[in-house]
């Protein structure tokens, strides 16, 4: 069962006194199972945005000693800034990362937000998912006048917290403390210093949009409904939260733009739409900036999408796609780009202990010729696996741009992707292979003094049998499946490469059979014998197609050499 791992995202208004947010992070870090991801002030807009994840309970303490920390540090009275705000702690979101849902994260954020209530005497209101009322779901429409605001609104009816006084503090104004879906806040960086100009584009790619007029112009008579309120003629994009500022610290205006679904408007399509929007009004978009983190999919996503502009093969490494994405989209343009800080399951994985597919070639040569059983041969068979599906991919990326092929780009780029997906898949076989024989060593060392201990020990031995012989089936299935790009690449590939489509059918071959012994050596230890027999005829199959595919592939390849 997946631990459950939820990411919080405090944004503090204080971006210039870096020592009062280091004070702030320190009260973080001081929580245990908690991992501070990023730390992004901005000096412009005077506000700092924090990035941490753990366990909801961890991080509800860090989420908490976080916010006491605001309340003792920052004055809201001096407070000045180009971004929204109305407190010291200005918002708080909690977002469900993996093992948990949002109506189970959406109980821990109301707990925090009584919390930081009722213990440090805070005005809070409840956005997104975490609000009573779906009036208060916007979090723009919570902050609605600010912190300037705070005091009048907080004598109104409507204006009553969730929790905490209804009292104005006018050291710490007021803080939102909600549930969301995962949020990238995006900046695009225009060569204006105009925040009119920024904030017309804004208006134009935003969901919102902007006030609808009789005469279409910005300055004419707002058309109001039945009710008298405003008409909005929406924006281009859906999901996207936008406005322009100017930004002192770099002499640019930007459009501030949060994304609040990836899934229907992606990065790469609000950058750009920004451009297109820029062009038509006289400005161009000369780079852009993420403030805090970014799922990793959302940037390989952006570098397909840019090669597939250029009619280029999407079948390339992550680093690759990465590369195109940061360049195409212009995230080196104000400060360098750190794919392991910026990107979320790259700074999660930070910290955790060194891998097989870490090691250099090198190192996982004289690691496996250790006297550690581990790594040992069906690790060795996911890397030989992987690199026959590597081949194939490669063969399929030099087709894709071979001289006179140009019409066939599409083509093998299609055959490249599932190549990388093979190879992809293969590599993080290579960890789980030697996982899965720790694991039945650790099983073999349970206690076995008692009736109980012994059960315990041989139920922990047989499920971890079980897993050591899924696994090699697994690199077994997968190694097979490479074998039809390998068979498609000898058969249409760049001709020059054939060899390498041969040399990749071998090494394909020799993972499925090699993983075929590791799932042979296990099944022995199965009390299954009805399983086991089902897992080694599984494998014995594929041990015959694969030695079946081996001989047609190498036919055709010695055929045209």
């Amino acid at each position: 069962m997946t631990t459950p791992l939820i990411e919080c995202v405090p944004n503090f208004s204080e971006g210039r006194d870096l020592g009062i947010i280091k004070q702030i992070t320190e009260r973080i870090e001081s929580v245990d199972g908690v991992k501070l991801l990023d730390v992004d002030p901005g000096r412009a807009t005077n506000r700092t945005v924090v990035t941490f994840v753990g366990a909801p309970d961890p991080v509800c303490e860090a989420a908490f000693r976080a916010a006491h920390a605001a309340a003792e540090l920052i004055d809201m009275r001096k407070h000045q800034g180009e971004h929204p705000r109305f407190g010291a702690l200005d918002v708080c979101p909690l977002v469900p990362v993996a093992g948990i849902t949002m109506d189970q994260t959406v109980p821990y954020a109301r707990r925090l937000a009584q919390r930081i209530g009722e213990e440090l005497g805070i005005s809070i209101y409840c956005y997104e998912y975490a609000a009573f009322s779906e009036q208060r779901r916007n979090l723009a429409d919570v902050r609605a006048g600010e912190y300037e605001g705070l005091k009048e609104k907080l004598s109104r009816p409507e204006g009553k917290p969730d929790f905490g006084p209804v009292t104005f503090n006018p050291r710490c104004g007021a803080s939102a403390v909600g549930a969301r879906d995962f949020l990238v806040a995006y900046n695009v960086n225009l060569n204006t210093t105009s925040t009119r100009r920024a904030n017309a584009i804004a208006f134009d790619i935003r969901e919102r949009g902007r006030p609808k007029t009789h005469d279409g112009t910005p300055v004419g008579k707002p058309v109001v409904d039945e009710h008298g309120q405003k008409v909005w003629q929406p924006g281009s994009l859906q999901s996207v939260k936008a406005i322009g500022w100017y930004i002192e610290e770099y002499g640019v205006a930007q459009v501030s733009i949060n994304l609040t679904n990836l899934a229907v408007t992606p990065l790469h399509v609000a950058f750009d739409e920004c451009c297109k929007a820029a062009e038509s009004r006289g400005v161009r978009v000369t780079g852009s900036e993420l403030v805090g983190l970014v799922p990793l999919n959302a940037m390989l996503d952006a570098g397909r999408y840019f090669l597939r502009k250029q009619q280029r093969s999407t079948g390339v490494s992550d680093k690759e796609l990465l590369k195109i994405a940061v360049k195409s989209l212009g995230l080196n343009d104000l400060c360098p780009f750190d794919p392991r800080k910026k990107i979320i399951e790259y700074a999660i994985g930070a910290a955790s202990a060194k891998r097989l597919v870490d090691m250099t070639a090198e190192e996982f040569v004289h690691e496996t010729a250790s006297e550690s059983p581990a790594p040992g041969g069906g690790s060795v068979a996911a890397t030989v696996g992987a690199l026959g599906a590597a081949l194939a991919t490669m063969v399929a990326n030099l087709s894709c741009h071979k001289r006179g092929w140009d019409d066939r780009w599409e083509e093998f780029s299609d055959w490249a992707e599932k190549g990388k997906q093979h190879h992809d898949e293969l590599i993080r076989l290579i960890d789980d292979d030697t996982a899965a024989f720790n694991a039945l060593m650790t099983a073999f060392g349970l206690p076995k003094g008692s009736d109980a201990e012994k059960t315990e020990r041989h139920r922990g031995i047989q499920e971890a049998t079980r897993r050591a012989m899924e696994v090699p089936l697994r690199v077994m299935e997968v190694s097979l499946a490479s074998m039809d790009v390998i068979k498609a690449m000898a058969e249409i590939g760049n001709p020059n490469s054939v060899s390498d489509a041969g040399v990749g059918a071998l090494c394909a071959r020799t993972a499925v059979l090699g993983a075929y012994l590791n799932v042979r050596i296990n099944a022995g230890g199965l009390a299954d014998k009805t399983l086991a027999d089902e897992l080694l005829t599984r494998g014995n199959g594929m041990r015959a197609r694969a030695i079946a595919l081996e001989n047609e592939i190498l036919d055709v390849v010695n055929t045209k050499l």
